[in-house]
This record gives structure tokens, sequence and C-alpha cells, in this order.
């Protein structure tokens, strides 16, 4: 009887790249002719070498059928052109103040310039991007966002908005023509008034607008941990449910609560799965997309899951 020969070190590596192809062929499958919209906040934009691999990923998933649309933020390089300008960053429960000048600077640093190299980017790295801001087709519209204050009234956030309506025609077009559509958090409101908006705010709009199957929100954290002090306690699959009693006693806190509470309303919009993940890992975006393991935290809504639990176990070849 034949023996299967022992393969040398080089060959074991090279069998091991197979079998992590294979292991990507039921996603890849999967996800083919899907929409998945990825939100890339400015902590992520800092960090030139993670920007660059998760741009790389961008071409990789459009390149194998998955349509993708890229909602970006850009705090800390407005936070820069704003002290080289004299100016304060002042923010409102947990939103930035706009005023006129700064309004100026967002839309320079954020819709313009940021956009503009997003998409230079993307196509530098073999993939077709299509800039979508003031200057070309601006696809968010929106309305000034007030919060309640303290005794009721209402808190003056200047030229701060909210999405109310999201060109979806302008947006399915690029996406079906193989382009990666890349948007800044930036809206038109009413008389032509431009607004700035939260990112996470954007990209949940987006992706409950166009039907996504999956939103992706890259920061500078893991997921959602059991303990914020031990990376090791990574939760990666939540129901509504679980995230709901989590904040409930206690364990999602703080800055993450709002993110949660921003994805769960997007999963009751009709949004399939919601991805927390690390975007300053390398290749995080492909590893948490195109492996059974994961490297985040993957919010689904509670009828999701037999589903999703069937999925992964046909998934993999």
């Amino acid at each position: 009887m034949a023996t299967t020969p022992k393969p040398s070190r080089v060959q074991s590596k090279a069998i091991q790249k197979a079998d992590t192809l294979i292991e990507a062929l039921g996603w890849i499958r999967k996800f083919r002719d899907t929409t998945t919209v990825i939100k890339l906040g400015g902590s992520v934009v800092e960090h030139a070498d993670s920007l660059r691999h998760l741009l790389v990923d961008v071409v990789f998933m459009s390149t194998l059928g998955m349509r993708v649309v890229l909602v970006h933020g850009g705090g800390k390089a407005i936070n820069r052109a704003m002290d080289a300008a004299g100016l304060a960053p002042r923010f409102v429960q947990g939103r930035r103040y706009t005023d006129a000048a700064t309004l100026e600077i967002v839309e320079k640093v954020l819709a313009t310039e940021l956009n503009h190299d997003l998409a230079a980017k993307i196509e530098e790295y073999g993939g077709r991007a299509m800039s979508l801001n003031f200057l070309s087709t601006n696809v968010l519209f929106g309305e000034p966002l007030t919060l309640p204050g303290p005794a009721g009234a209402p808190i003056d956030l200047g030229y701060v908005g909210t999405v109310t309506r999201v060109d979806r025609l302008t947006i399915d077009n690029l996406t079906y023509a193989g382009q990666v559509p890349v948007i800044p958090s930036m809206a038109m409101g009413p008389d032509n008034q431009k607004l700035n908006v939260n990112a996470d705010t954007a990209a949940t709009a987006v992706a409950a607008a166009i039907g996504a199957e999956k939103l992706v929100i890259l920061s500078d954290i893991p997921g959602v941990l059991q303990d914020v002090n031990d990376p090791e306690s990574l939760v990666h699959s939540l129901t509504s449910t679980e995230a709901r009693r989590m904040i409930a006693d206690g364990t999602i806190a703080a800055g993450m609560i709002p993110k949660i509470e921003g994805c769960l309303e997007t999963l009751d919009q009709g949004v399939k799965k919601i991805h927390i993940i690390d975007g300053r890992l390398r290749h995080s975006l492909l590893l948490e997309i195109y492996t059974t393991s994961g490297v985040g935290t993957e919010l689904v809504r509670d009828d999701a899951v037999g589903s999703s639990a069937q999925a992964q176990s046909a998934a993999p070849v």
C-alpha cells in the first residue's frame, strides 16, 4: 500500500496556506454578490501600515465579487488641522461641536483630502473606487441634530447632523460595476447647509439604506470584552439580547454603549450581521470575514442565531 510522503518544512508551510484558502472558499461562495459596508475610523487612518493592509483587503474582497462600500471618519486629522488653525476642539456628549470655522476644516480635511486619498490608494492597490463627496456626488442627506439637555432643553451642537436619506441608487450602481464607493461622514442638510455627521451614525445609515449583508466597524479595539483589561476575554459572537444584558450589567460600559446601541438599531433595520474589529491588526478584515473563528465580535439578531450556526458549519470545505 502506498504511503503518504512526509512533506518538507517548506512544503508544510505551503500546505498550511492551501488549507487557509480552502477554509476561505466556503465563505467566498457565501458572500459573493452580497454587500458589506465598512466603517473606517480615524484611529485606523492614522496607522499608515494598517491602512495599507486594510485597503488591500478591500481590493481583495471586491475582486472576489463582494460589493464593498467604505464610509470613513477622520477625527485625528481634523484635530491636527484645527490645532494648526489655532482652534480648540470641543465635544458635547461625544460629538464634535461644529461652528462655521470647524465645519470648513471638516469639509476640507475629511470630505475632500482624506476622501480623495482613500479612493486613490484603493486604485493604486489594484481596485476601482469612486469618491462621493460635495465636489463629486453627495449621497448623504440629513437634518441638524439636537440632543436633550439635563433640564430637557435642546443642546446646540452647531452644524452637526444626522442622516435622514441615502442615495441608494448611486451607491448600488457603483458597486454593481465593481467600484468601491468611498463616502465621508458629512451630509447635505436643508437649504444646502453642510453638516458634520458622526462616522458610526453615517455607516449604520448607509448599511440600513442599501440592505447590506454586513456592517464592519473598524476601530482601535478588538471588539466586546468581558474584561476591558484582558484582550483574551474577547466575546466572538453576541445576540441582540445578550448585548443588551451586557449593557444592563455593566460589562459593556462607557464609550462602547453608544456604539453597541447603534449596532442594535442597525440590526433592527434589517442588516444581518455587524462586526467590530481592531483595524490595526494586519488583514483583520479578511480574517474576520473569510475564516471560521474570526478576530472580533459579531453581533446578530436573535432570530438569526440558528441560520448563522448552520452557515458556520457548512461554510468550510
